[in-house]
C-alpha cells in the first residue's frame, strides 16, 4: 500500500492543495459516504421536440406528472381537486399565476383585496415550501442549498427543515413570514421557491434528438436547454441538418429552408436567426409569378408561427418551390461527387419528361412510367437540368452567407457540439436516437464514411459501435476547420465531412434515418403513394426481438440485464393502432409518439417521455397541449398517464451510477491522502 502511495504523491500533492490537512480529507470522505448511500437523482427523457416549445416548456415544467405527484402525495388527503390544480400551476407558473390572483382579489375584494391577498401569500408559501422539501429529500443540503436562489437561500433552507410542530420553532417560521410579506417579498420568494422545485424534482435531462423543424420554436427549447442545469442531447438527424447548414452544407441550408416553408415556420429563421430569405422571394415572386404552386402551399395549422393571407400564403408557396428545385440541383452535385453514398437513386430531375408531364422510375417490378402533378419547371434546362441558373445560385451564395453569419445560430449549434454526441451509455442505458444498421442477417451494417486511410482523406467501412464513434468524430471535425493549411489532406477531410452531414440527414445508412430514401421529390410531384414509400432499415423490424437488443448492449459494452435499456425516438409510436413504446419484453423503448402537432394525427397522442428515478422506470404518455395561456388561465395540465411502470430490481442509490463510480474514486483517492498524511509522506498544512 505504501508504494502504492509513493507512486501516487505527485497527484497526492496536488489534491492536498484543496484539502490540507487529515481531518479535511476525513470530513470529505464522510461527506462522499454519505451521497453514495442516497437515492439516484431522477432522470428525465425527451424525444423529437420538433420546435413545439409550448408543450416542451409545460413538460419541462411539469417533469411529466412528478410534480403533481408530489403535491398528491403531501395534499391529496386535505386540498379539494381545485386547489391541486392551482398550487401544481403556481410552481409551473409562478409569476403569471400571481398576477391572476392579483387580479381576481382586486376585482372581487375592492376594500380589502391586499389582506387577502396577504392570506393567500402565507397559505401557499407554506405549500410550496412543503413541496420543495418533498422534492429535495433526496439530496445532501448542500445540493438543495446550491439550487436555490443565492439572495434567498439562508432563508428559504430555514424555511424548509424547521420543524413547525415545535412550538418555538412555529412561532420562529412564523416570523420568517412575517417578515417576507412586510418587506414585500412574498411573491419573490414563491417564485424561487417554485423554480427551484423544478430544478430539484429533475437531477438530468436527457433529449434523444429533433429538436429542430415542423414547430414554431426551435430557438426557444434550445435556449431554455442552453439555460438548464444539467443536459445531455444525442443528435438526431434533423439536428444534424441544422449542424450541416451551420457549418456551410449548402444541401444541408436548402433541406431547412425548405422544411421551414413547407410548415410556415420562418420565424425561427428571420426572427430567431436573422436568415434574409429576401433574395429568395424575389427569385421566386419572378420565375413562379404564373404557377399556382399546388404542392407547395404551406402546412399551416400544423405547429406553424404565422398566419398568412392569401397573397403571402401565395408568396411562401411560390419560395417553396424555389428551394425544392435549388435543392434537388445541389444534391445532385454530392450524389455525383460521392458515388460512396450509393443514391443515384435519388437524382429524378434527368428521368422527367417535362414535355409530356411524366417521370419513369424503376420499381420492384421493373421501369413504371408516373404522371407529374406538374409541369412548370422553368429553371430546368431539359438538357441539363442539374444545372443551377446564375439567379439561383445568387440565392444559394446569399443564404449561405446568412447562416455562417448568424451569432444566435452558431452559439446553439456549438452548444449542440459541446451538450450532444452521437449517443450515450448512462447509469446502464444507451441512448440513440434512430437506429443501429443492421443486416438481413442480423449482422451490424457497414458503412462508408470519410476518414483518414494512411494519412489520405478517403472512405473507409464501419459497423457498430465504432460506426458511431467515427461519426461523432466527422460531425466534429466538419465544424473545426483545421488551421495549418499546409495539411492539404486535413482540409480535404474537413471537406468530406461537411459534405458527410447532408449525408447523415437524409442517407439510406445513416443510423440516424435508416430508411431506403428521402421520397421528398415523390411527394410533392408524383399523386401516386406508393411512391412516397420510405423502407426502414432491417434494425426496425430487429429491435423487437431481446436477443437483437442484447447484441446491442454487448456491443456498446453494457450488460445486458433487466435493467439495462436502449432508449429511441425517430420513429412516431403509432399508439392509436395499439402500438406501444416498450418492445423486445421492456429491453427497448420508443419515446417518438407525437410530441410534434404534424404527427398527432397518426399517433393519437402528444408524446411520451420517460422517467427514470431510484425505484424504477416510467414511461408517460401525453394527451395533446392547448397552450400555456390556457394551463395558466384554466389551470390545464397536460393530461399525462403512466403507461409503463417498471421496478428495478433493487433501490438505486448514487453509488449504483456512473457519478457514483466516479465519488468512489474520489473517496479511494481521499483514502490514500490520508493513509499519506498518517504516514508523513505528505505534510499537513495546518
Amino acid at each position: 500500500m505504501a508504494q502504492d502511495i509513493t507512486n501516487d504523491l505527485k497527484y497526492l500533492r496536488v489534491l492536498s492543495e484543496k484539502f490540507p490537512t487529515a481531518t479535511e480529507a476525513a470530513t470529505e470522505i464522510m461527506n462522499l459516504k454519505a451521497i453514495l448511500s442516497l437515492p439516484k437523482g431522477t432522470e428525465h427523457f425527451l424525444a423529437d421536440i420538433h420546435g413545439e416549445y409550448e408543450a416542451f416548456t409545460h413538460v419541462l415544467k411539469n417533469a411529466s406528472g412528478s410534480v403533481r405527484e408530489k403535491v398528491n402525495d403531501l395534499y391529496k388527503n386535505t386540498l379539494t381537486l381545485d386547489q391541486i390544480n392551482e398550487l401544481c400551476t403556481l410552481i409551473y407558473y409562478p409569476q403569471e399565476s400571481i398576477q391572476l390572483i392579483r387580479n381576481k382579489f382586486k376585482e372581487e375584494y375592492p376594500n380589502n383585496w391586499e389582506e387577502i391577498l396577504n392570506n393567500w401569500y402565507v397559505v401557499n408559501l407554506e405549500r410550496v415550501i412543503n413541496v420543495c422539501k418533498k422534492s429535495g429529500e433526496k439530496y445532501t443540503r448542500s445540493k438543495v442549498r446550491k439550487a436555490l436562489p443565492q439572495k434567498y437561500s439562508y432563508i428559504i433552507l430555514e424555511l424548509m427543515h424547521e420543524k413547525s410542530n415545535d412550538a418555538n420553532k412555529a412561532e420562529y417560521i412564523k416570523s420568517i413570514l412575517s417578515a417576507i410579506l412586510e418587506s414585500g417579498q412574498a411573491e419573490d420568494f414563491i417564485i424561487a421557491i417554485a423554480t427551484t422545485i423544478q430544478r430539484l424534482v429533475i437531477d438530468h435531462l436527457h433529449i434523444v434528438g429533433d429538436i429542430y423543424d415542423r414547430g414554431p420554436g426551435a430557438e426557444i427549447v434550445l435556449e431554455k436547454l442552453y439555460n438548464y442545469h444539467k443536459v445531455d442531447i444525442q443528435w438526431g438527424n434533423h439536428d444534424m441538418l441544422w449542424m450541416g447548414a451551420a457549418c456551410g452544407n449548402k444541401c444541408c441550408i436548402a433541406n431547412v429552408v425548405r422544411i421551414s416553408l413547407r410548415y410556415a415556420n420562418l420565424d425561427t429563421l428571420e426572427v430567431a436567426y436573422g436568415i434574409n430569405l429576401l433574395p429568395l422571394a424575389a427569385l421566386a415572386a419572378e420565375v413562379y409569378a404564373n404557377d399556382p404552386c399546388n404542392s407547395f402551399k404551406p402546412k399551416m395549422g400544423k405547429g406553424s408561427s404565422e398566419s398568412y393571407d392569401k397573397k403571402e400564403e401565395y408568396l411562401v408557396a411560390q419560395m417553396h418551390k424555389a428551394i425544392s428545385i435549388i435543392q434537388f440541383k445541389l444534391e445532385h452535385q454530392l450524389i455525383t461527387k460521392y458515388p460512396e453514398y450509393n443514391m443515384a437513386n435519388r437524382d429524378l430531375l434527368h428521368l422527367c419528361d417535362f414535355e409530356n408531364g411524366e417521370i419513369k422510375l424503376q420499381t420492384a417490378e421493373g421501369e413504371k412510367i408516373y404522371k407529374l402533378n406538374d409541369t412548370f419547371f422553368p429553371t430546368i434546362d431539359k438538357d441539363n437540368p442539374y444545372k443551377l441558373t446564375d439567379k439561383e445560385q445568387e440565392v444559394v451564395d446569399k443564404l449561405t452567407n446568412s447562416f455562417l453569419r448568424s451569432e444566435k445560430l452558431q452559439r446553439h449549434i456549438d452548444f449542440l457540439y459541446r451538450k450532444g454526441s452521437m449517443y450515450l451509455v448512462y447509469n446502464n442505458n444507451i441512448l440513440y436516437h434512430a437506429s443501429i444498421p443492421m443486416d438481413k442477417n442480423e449482422e451490424f451494417k457497414e458503412v462508408k464514411v470519410p476518414t483518414l486511410v494512411d494519412k489520405k482523406a478517403s472512405f473507409k467501412e464501419f459497423k457498430g459501435k465504432e460506426l458511431y464513434d467515427i461519426l461523432d468524430k466527422t460531425a466534429r471535425i466538419a465544424y473545426n476547420k483545421p488551421t495549418k493549411v499546409e495539411d492539404i489532406e486535413d482540409i480535404k477531410l474537413y471537406e468530406m465531412a461537411i459534405d458527410f452531414m447532408w449525408y447523415l440527414w437524409c442517407g439510406p445508412d445513416s443510423p440516424q434515418f435508416d430508411k431506403s430514401a428521402m421520397t421528398t421529390f415523390e411527394r410533392y410531384f408524383i399523386d401516386d403513394k406508393d411512391t412516397h414509400e420510405e423502407k426502414k432499415g432491417a434494425y426496425y423490424k430487429l429491435r423487437v426481438r431481446e436477443d437483437i437488443c442484447d447484441k446491442i448492449m454487448k456491443e456498446f459494452g453494457v450488460n445486458p440485464n433487466h435493467d439495462t435499456h436502449i432508449v429511441n425516438g425517430h420513429v412516431p409510436v403509432k399508439a392509436k393502432e395499439g402500438e406501444l413504446p416498450i418492445k423486445a419484453g421492456g429491453k427497448l423503448m420508443v419515446i417518438d409518439g407525437g410530441f410534434s402537432k404534424a404527427y398527432q394525427k397518426s399517433t393519437g397522442i402528444a408524446g411520451y417521455t420517460l422517467i427514470y428515478n431510484s425505484k424504477g422506470l416510467h414511461i408517460v404518455k401525453h394527451n395533446p397541449f392547448t397552450s400555456i395561456q390556457s394551463a395558466i388561465t384554466n389551470r390545464d395540465d397536460i393530461d399525462s398517464v403512466t403507461v409503463v411502470k417498471e421496478r428495478s430490481s433493487h433501490r438505486m442509490l448514487v453509488r449504483d451510477t456512473d457519478n457514483g463510480k466516479i465519488l468512489q474514486e474520489q473517496v479511494e483517492d481521499l483514502s490514500e491522502l490520508l493513509t499519506a498524511y498518517k504516514q508523513g509522506l505528505i505534510k499537513e498544512i495546518k
